[in-house]
């Protein structure tokens, strides 16, 4: 009042970041579909608890609501309805997946959907229309077959492709759990739980990049794999997501708050002037990261695969990425391990590729191993 110095002035507490303006455009939620199961579980209190005022409808299941799944009129709603609308549910099917690429294990994931619009993403295939994160509330019931599953396998005694030591869990396979931390605490939960786990290790592939991740204290239990792609791809393709040089930028800061730090190569698109942009990026790695995260990184390599009910969506909402996801002269059609039938690049162009980005590696970035390409 009288321009006097506080004698003990109160420290600022940092704001989590999941309450800054930047998270709010990337989650502005304004209209809730849930189970009457997910509302009443204390994970569903909790996300509500933040979402004051939101406008919840109840629905008897999240896999069937009409407005948003089969609404072929949401299409031009494509990224409104990533911003502003979520779903609660209660995952019933618990169950651990052999994979051996990226990790030893699938485990059931505490989301569905996404926030961020990547143009090529897989998950909204099976949706259809729209795509918005669903949460899982019965996150006690997920962490708790995590459990019993890794202490069932023993310690792993034989050194692969995913972890000389630990069995890897994927714990994101249909979502993100950087963004899934902005509204709830699904992913801090899976992080503490495999800090008790000595012979274990969780992992999330992500393109973006949540501060509020760093303070969950993984002590090494979790590994966080970027995504990377040319800066110039990641604006046309990577909707909604971390720019590619703060994603770089931020390994450093994950590995010293106790991450493992790789990174995922994915997904490589063919077209005019890719060697030379992927030969950029691998310079930019290489002249940026300091030589901690280069000791313990790795890599994997994922071509691009698409799918031809995505492409007349994306034909909907963002025909430009069509332009160089969708190359009929340079793919054919084969069905996935789930039985999707989907487009990948011929055997004859994916070997080709995948050797000349082997050949940028070895110029650029030697000391990045790629733990597998596909």
């Amino acid at each position: 009042m009288f321009g006097w110095p506080d004698d003990d002035p109160v420290p600022s507490v940092p704001q989590p970041f999941r309450d800054s303006p930047r998270a709010r455009r990337m989650l502005d939620v304004q209209e809730v579909y849930a189970e009457r199961a997910a509302l009443d579980s204390p994970r569903g209190r909790q996300i509500m608890a933040r979402l004051p005022g939101v406008r919840v409808t109840e629905v008897e299941s999240h896999w069937r609501i009409p407005s948003l799944h089969g609404n072929d009129g949401n299409v031009s709603r494509w990224v409104r309805v990533k911003t502003e609308t979520l779903v609660l549910g209660v995952k019933h099917s618990l169950v651990t997946r052999p994979n051996g690429r990226s990790a030893d294990w699938i485990a059931p994931g505490p989301s569905n959907g996404c926030a961020m619009a990547c143009a090529y993403c897989y998950v909204p295939r099976r949706k259809g229309y729209a795509n918005p994160i669903t949460l899982f509330t019965n996150i006690e019931a997920i962490v708790s077959h995590v459990r019993r599953h890794v202490r069932a396998q023993g310690p792993k005694t034989t050194p692969n492709q995913c972890d000389a030591h630990s069995w890897v869990y994927d714990i994101g396979e249909n979502g993100d759990c950087s963004v899934d931390a902005l509204v709830c605490d699904n992913t801090a939960d899976l992080v503490a739980a495999f800090r008790a786990l000595p012979t274990a290790k969780a992992s999330f592939a992500t393109k973006f990049v949540n501060p509020d991740l760093l303070r969950l204290d993984p002590q090494g239990r979790t590994r966080v794999r970027f995504s990377l792609m040319p800066p110039d791809d990641a604006r046309l393709l990577d909707i909604r997501t971390s720019p590619v040089a703060e994603r770089i930028s931020a390994a450093a800061d994950f590995l010293d708050a106790g991450y493992e730090v790789h990174f995922n190569l994915s997904p490589v698109v063919l077209r005019p002037g890719w060697q030379r942009d992927w030969a950029e990026l691998l310079v930019h790695l290489d002249d940026v990261l300091p030589e901690r995260v280069k000791e313990q990184a790795a890599a994997e390599i994922i071509m691009l695969t698409h799918n031809e009910a995505l492409h007349e969506v994306n034909l909907g909402w963002h025909p430009r990425a069509e332009e160089v996801l969708w190359q009929p002269a340079a793919q054919e059609t084969k069905r996935s391990q789930n039985g999707a039938l989907n487009v990948r690049y011929t055997p004859q162009v994916k070997q080709q590729s995948l050797a000349r980005l082997r050949q940028l590696l070895t110029a650029h970035a030697p000391w990045l191993r790629i733990r597998y390409a596909f």
